[in-house]
């Protein structure tokens, strides 16, 4: 980002808040003092629920029960939900299966909610930050949108267009000279429980990695300006060892164990639209 955007005072509003690292940073956007958090998720139970917890100890909030999945649906709550400073796009699923084994519906909706999702809540509300000259989009991507990884080719391409998404959206506002900024994050699996029975095989070097501290680091790259956050660091070796020959690369991730770690994957039984 151009220049950091300070959560005090700040309308936050964040889709798959109702779980997950989505829950995480409404309730610490909340305790940095944003002015309203808007909770958007599939599930109204669990909006409420986080919508509570902050209301609770003095916050304002409020839930929106949506699908980000429908572009009119995000129009409409849109409207009931008023402008925004900082959208943070976490909303996310996984289907966890090898190519042949994954069936039509459950790419498409991979696509729907990682993918496209992001269109529909960005044109929802970047008109009014452009108008404003002031605000923050947000995508929480992954480490698979650097690599392919077995087991995720909905989820990783998925979340491959999602980089590619802020960063053509990084583009269009630079060329603007729009003050409104942009960040990509890029996790390794973190312990939210939609990524379940994975395994690292370095976890000094490819640590599962803790929700809040992931959540925390994401508020902080928000209010220092940053424009791309990757965990852990070695993910960011990632461009250079794609300087090597196809083979070598491909040698160098499964030396790694990278197309290892879905071997063991079970997911959660319900898949909540709430962090990557």
């Amino acid at each position: 980002m151009k220049r950091g955007m300070t959560i005090d005072g700040a309308r936050v509003l964040i889709t798959g808040a109702g779980s997950g690292i989505g829950r995480l940073m409404a309730l610490d956007a909340a305790a940095r003092g944003a002015a309203e958090i808007l909770i958007w998720d599939l599930s109204a139970d669990s909006g409420d629920a986080v919508r509570d917890e902050i209301t609770a100890v003095g916050g304002q909030a409020r839930s929106f029960e949506v699908n980000v999945a429908d572009s009119a649906q995000v129009e409409t709550v849109a409207e009931r939900t008023g402008p925004v400073d900082i959208l943070i796009n976490c909303a996310g699923i996984v289907t966890g299966k090898k190519l042949l084994d994954a069936d039509a519906d459950a790419i498409r909706r991979v696509y729907d909610v990682n993918t496209l999702a992001l269109y529909w809540t960005t044109k929802a509300f970047l008109p009014g930050m452009l108008e404003r000259d002031r605000g923050a989009v947000v995508t929480i991507a992954s480490a698979a949108g650097l690599t392919g990884v077995a087991h995720q080719t909905d989820y990783s391409a998925s979340k491959w267009a999602a980089v590619g998404f802020t960063e053509s959206l990084r583009s269009e506002l630079r060329a603007e000279g729009s003050r409104v900024g942009t960040l990509v994050v890029c996790p390794f699996y973190i312990n939210t429980g939609m990524f379940d029975g994975v395994r690292t095989k370095f976890p000094r070097l490819l640590p599962i990695l803790e929700e809040t501290d992931v959540s925390t680091r994401v508020l902080d790259a928000i209010e220092s300006g940053r424009e791309q956050l990757v965990m852990p660091p070695l993910v960011r070796l990632v461009p250079g060892v794609r300087l090597l020959p196809t083979r070598a690369f491909d040698t160098v991730m499964d030396f790694l164990g990278v197309n290892q770690t879905m071997d063991h994957f079970t997911g959660r039984t319900r898949q909540p639209s709430g962090g990557s």
